[in-house]
């Protein structure tokens, strides 16, 4: 932060998951904003359209280093926090190292908003944490938020005269957590992509949440003794800032590649928003077929609600399929060979609904075919691969492919 700026309010954004199709308003405004606004992110900016998957993530850190001051760590785009530039933006209170329980980030971060010294800190929530693929958070560790935020009161309350928590939790787990933690003054939430967004006061704590996908945002600002908290869409754009010209230029080269057609999408589908779990079981009625697997598991989070038109562009499947998930065979842990109802029931409450084939599974079945995500997350790793990632298996059930050209046409 420039030694210029004076700090009148915080600004923060959540659950952006690289949505970068109209992104100008968000990128003209936070640009017009730094001269006097702190601004943060409360998790998941990475992950979740064709823009992530073609840049790997480059235009994500080129935003946030360009335009954000704080960052809280969310469940998608995990390994990207401990990349050079964004480590030392990225703070969190109860993420640490498993073996050593020390802090993965910086613990807090402490700014002068309108001549108060404020404290910004942020908390992952346990459950949030624990849908990072295994990989990704091995030899990490989350501690309970609560506890973690009270230590970290203890230790620098003589230092500070207020407290932000960026939380990464969902927005009914941060009304509990203001409940415990009564010292914070506002809590910006993320991760649950809920239709609550408040503010919503618990004692003297305001909880409130911007709206996700790079549509809005949530601010607030010192007022009398308290603070006050709003949310807001972004406005229309203005012109893009010329230090932001290369960035517009690469998101719009990027959005040209995304519109590439893929075929003609199915009659049941066309002109609506995608039917994530039904357009699944089928799927999964596919795969059980067509590779002779035991059966076929698969979670309905592992695909995006996506409107659709009448022609399936690469840049709709890559939202509707956005993890690249491979499918693979996996054997069932022992304790479900024989209880098949109990290991769908064990993964609905890690995953949300699943699809399944056959139904009902049959007893005495030894490995499914799944995706590596719930493989090596939720049963214990993966045999072999599959030879095939689900969205090319979606892409083959939602869409028929365009005619070939004819050679020579034009």
């Amino acid at each position: 932060m420039t030694a210029t700026r004076r700090v009148q309010r915080i600004i923060a954004t959540t659950d952006v998951h690289s949505a970068f199709d109209n992104a100008v308003p968000m990128l003209a405004h936070l640009h017009a904003a730094r001269h006097d606004s702190f601004i943060v992110d409360c998790g998941d900016f990475f992950e979740g359209t064709g823009y992530y998957r073609l840049g790997k993530g480059t235009i994500e850190r080129e935003i946030l280093t360009a335009l954000y001051d704080v960052l809280a760590p969310g469940n998608h785009g995990w390994p990207h926090y401990f990349e050079p530039g964004l480590r030392e933006m990225t703070v969190c209170a109860n993420a640490v190292d498993d073996a050593t329980g020390r802090p993965l980030f910086d613990r807090l971060r402490v700014v002068e908003v309108h001549s108060r010294r404020v404290a910004v800190t942020a908390v992952i929530g346990v459950s949030a944490f624990q849908t990072i693929p295994a990989d990704q958070r091995a030899r990490h560790q989350v501690t309970d938020p609560v506890a973690a935020l009270r230590e970290l009161m203890l230790e620098h309350h003589h230092h500070v005269d207020s407290w932000i928590v960026l939380s990464h939790s969902g927005f009914d787990e941060d009304l509990k957590l203001a409940g415990a933690c009564p010292f914070v003054d506002v809590i910006f939430a993320g991760h649950c992509h809920s239709d609550a967004y408040g503010p919503v006061h618990v004692g003297d704590t305001l909880v409130v949440k911007g709206r996700e996908l790079a549509a809005g945002y949530a601010a607030a600002e010192p007022v009398g003794s308290g603070w006050a908290a709003r949310t807001a869409v972004f406005p229309a754009p203005t012109p893009v800032p010329d230090d932001l010209a290369a960035l517009d230029a690469e998101i719009a080269s990027t959005c040209q590649m995304l519109a590439t057609p893929l075929g003609t999408v199915s009659a049941p589908h066309r002109n609506a928003v995608l039917g994530r779990h039904q357009l699944l079981q089928d799927v999964a009625s596919r795969l059980h077929t067509g590779l002779g697997a035991d059966a076929v598991i698969l979670n309905d989070t592992a695909l995006r609600p996506t409107y659709l038109g009448d022609t399936l562009t690469l840049g709709d499947l890559l939202a509707i399929e956005p993890f690249d998930n491979q499918l693979v065979h996996a054997f069932l842990p022992d304790r479900y060979a024989d209880a098949p109802d109990s290991l769908l029931k064990h993964l609905t409450e890690q995953t949300g609904p699943l699809a399944v084939a056959p139904w009902p599974l049959p007893q005495g079945i030894r490995s499914v075919l799944t995706t590596d995500y719930l493989a090596d997350t939720h049963l214990g790793g993966r045999t072999h691969q599959a030879g095939l990632r689900l969205g090319e298996a979606v892409r083959r059930t939602l869409a028929t492919p365009l005619p070939a050209k004819e050679e020579g046409a034009r």
